[in-house]
């Protein structure tokens, strides 16, 4: 099966990435620049994605920050701390984020006749990510079979729609994800913050999978 994968570099598009290579799937990798704060999460995409041997491209789409911003991800706004099930991590929202990098995995699949396209969504995102629930990726597909009707049959891979982030620890562990080489803080410092709400959500996930965190964090 050939994959078009979305990959952050992050620990959950990471471990997606090796379940795949463990399959012996044909997999191109894309990360997206999307005007983020800082880039380090795409140097360990392109890592993983030449560790498991597959196709990596970034695609620029940074010129889209002033129409779409107003996230801290983006724009000059402090990254919240706490868990995800707060409140304040709204303001980590980037408007309809995976919609538009689905849509273009879906052209370049399309165009490489491949067969898949896959995302890391799971459930932990679901409380404050719209666009990581399944109403929306059963939807999306739904949209995307008559957007390319005729020209390509490309199902839409969620394998952690369903998942905790400790199910995906326990799951990447098996298919010998170097957990050590995933990089999830939204503040970019040398090392992770540990506070931010995708530190907290990494630092649970390990301890709840009974997994040893190789993450060095500053607090």
């Amino acid at each position: 099966m050939k994959i078009i994968s979305i990959v952050s570099g992050g620990l959950d598009s990471v471990s997606m990435l090796y379940i795949q290579a463990k399959y012996k799937h044909n997999i191109h990798v894309l990360s997206f620049d999307y005007g983020q704060r800082h880039k380090k999460e795409l140097d360990f995409a392109r890592s993983a994605a030449y560790n498991v041997g597959g196709m990596w491209d970034c695609v620029d789409l940074s010129g889209l920050t002033r129409l779409i911003g107003g996230s801290s991800l983006t724009d000059n706004i402090p990254v919240p701390d706490g868990h995800y099930a707060q409140e304040n991590m709204k303001i980590t929202v980037v408007p309809n984020r995976n919609a538009i990098m689905l849509s273009i995995a879906y052209g370049v699949a399309v165009a490489e006749q491949a067969d898949a396209v896959a995302i890391a969504v799971h459930a932990g995102d679901h409380f404050i990510y719209p666009d990581c629930r399944p109403a929306f990726t059963e939807a999306f597909e739904k949209m995307q079979d008559k957007a390319i009707e005729g020209f390509g049959n490309v199902q839409l891979l969620t394998p952690f729609i369903k998942y905790s982030k400790s199910d995906i620890v326990k799951e990447g562990q098996t298919a010998g994800t170097p957990f050590s080489k995933t990089w999830s803080c939204y503040k970019g410092g040398d090392v992770h913050c540990g506070t931010c709400g995708t530190c907290v959500e990494r630092k649970e996930a390990f301890q709840l999978a009974g997994v040893q965190d190789p993450t060095i964090y500053l607090r």
